[in-house]
């Protein structure tokens, strides 16, 4: 009796140790895969990264970001400009277009980069500091009820049964915004000096006219500029169009001169991941695989090559981005106009393939990069919508080309 309880504790304790080495086998596996490591070649100084929280407005969070790297570079010192004073301007002004296009128009709290340089031109621009919208106790932006609202008027002034429209229709949604965002910034104090937007405008020195949307498609010609056709550009805005090889050209020049670049890009796809920090495009039909883990890849479902692909816990092969391929994305909706952001950057992963250094606009708590990512190069040239860009960092001979 005492044999067989040694023999069976024997038994327990060589299988339990048998469990524990294999566990520990696996664990030594998993633990083989370091993640995505990235060494920066180059990260240029912008703004902080802001928190455009419950809101439809990363445009101009990110556009007012591209402009405050402008200044950086530009040897004016950091700026933290009003996206609260831009928002207002264009929301005032979409009411006014969408009323006189009898409500055949987006309106919304979406966007693009222009909105931001018109606003800018036109009335000027504030600091945070003296406007900051944040007037209903809220720490950062929650827009929901403010943009359900101003729909809801609008669209009660087109549709009203008078068979005219009062004088004063667009002075109420002005007061609405008033009432949202803050009364309108006609005079403020900074530094101790008295401004107005347009006064504190002219004192950053930055020209509208040096700024230029870019694109690649297809359905129009290349060098020529055209109306791009998203919900979000209400205010029927042009971009210039070239070659895809040419647009990643002048966002690789752009940077190379210090000037980072205003970026529009699909970002509801799986292989961007906000808690990772990096947006991808892996190539689902060719993995880089090899041997063993070739047979393994070959005999996993599609859910589970989903899973392997989307882990996200090392880097692996990507697609191959043509202009036909970018292309058939816009034209059947699966690359949509998304998100605004800023690229500030280039880096390398640990096997030497491309990425971008992008900042968000979704604040730094409990993130891994500290609300920036790392966009691959095949990420951008297949995901980017527009971009907004100095037009002194357009290469010369593209320049030309473009009549810009």
């Amino acid at each position: 009796m005492n044999k067989f309880k040694n023999f069976s504790l024997a038994m327990i304790v060589f299988f339990m140790a048998g469990n524990f080495a294999f566990s520990q086998e696996k664990t030594d596996k998993v633990d083989e895969k370091e993640g995505y490591k990235f060494t920066e070649e180059i990260r240029l100084d912008c703004s902080p990264v802001k928190n455009q929280y419950r809101s439809g407005t990363c445009w101009s969070y990110s556009g007012l970001g591209f402009l405050e790297s402008e200044l950086i570079n530009n040897g004016k010192g950091e700026y933290d400009l009003s996206e609260a004073f831009i928002i207002w301007n264009s929301y005032s002004d979409k009411a006014e277009k969408y009323v006189r296009f009898h409500g055949d128009l987006n309106f919304g709290g979406g966007g693009a980069f222009h909105d931001v340089t018109e606003a800018f031109q036109e009335y000027g621009i504030v600091p945070d500091e003296a406007y900051d919208g944040l007037v209903i106790g809220e720490e950062h932006f929650v827009n929901g009820e403010m943009d359900k609202v101003l729909k809801q008027y609008v669209d009660g002034v087109i549709e009203n049964k008078n068979k005219k429209l009062t004088p004063v229709w667009h002075d109420g949604f002005n007061s609405l915004l008033d009432v949202y965002i803050g009364p309108y910034p006609n005079n403020f104090t900074y530094d101790g000096k008295e401004y107005t937007p347009q006064s504190f405008a002219e004192e950053l020195g930055l020209d509208m006219d040096d700024y230029i949307e870019i694109g690649s498609y297809t359905h129009h010609p290349f060098y020529e500029s055209f109306i791009l056709e998203v919900p979000d550009n209400w205010i029927l805005g042009e971009i210039y169009n070239v070659p895809l090889d040419e647009m990643m050209e002048i966002i690789d020049n752009s940077l190379k001169q210090g000037h980072t670049v205003a970026w529009g890009a699909d970002v509801s796809e799986k292989g961007f991941s906000w808690k990772n920090g990096v947006a991808v495009v892996p190539d689902e039909d060719k993995p880089d695989l090899s041997g063993t883990e070739k047979e393994k890849w070959e005999s996993l479902t599609k859910k589970e090559r989903s899973k392997m692909l989307y882990g996200f816990d090392e880097p692996a092969a990507e697609k191959e981005i043509t202009q036909e391929l970018r292309q058939e994305g816009f034209d059947n909706y699966t690359t949509t106009d998304d998100h605004g952001m800023e690229i500030v950057g280039i880096a390398k992963d640990q096997n030497g393939s491309k990425y971008y250094i992008v900042k968000n606009s979704w604040g730094t708590e409990g993130h891994k990069y500290d609300g920036f990512f790392y966009a691959s190069e095949a990420f951008v040239k297949y995901k980017t919508i527009d971009m907004m860009v100095n037009k002194n960092v357009v290469p010369r001979n593209i320049r030309k080309k473009m009549g810009v």
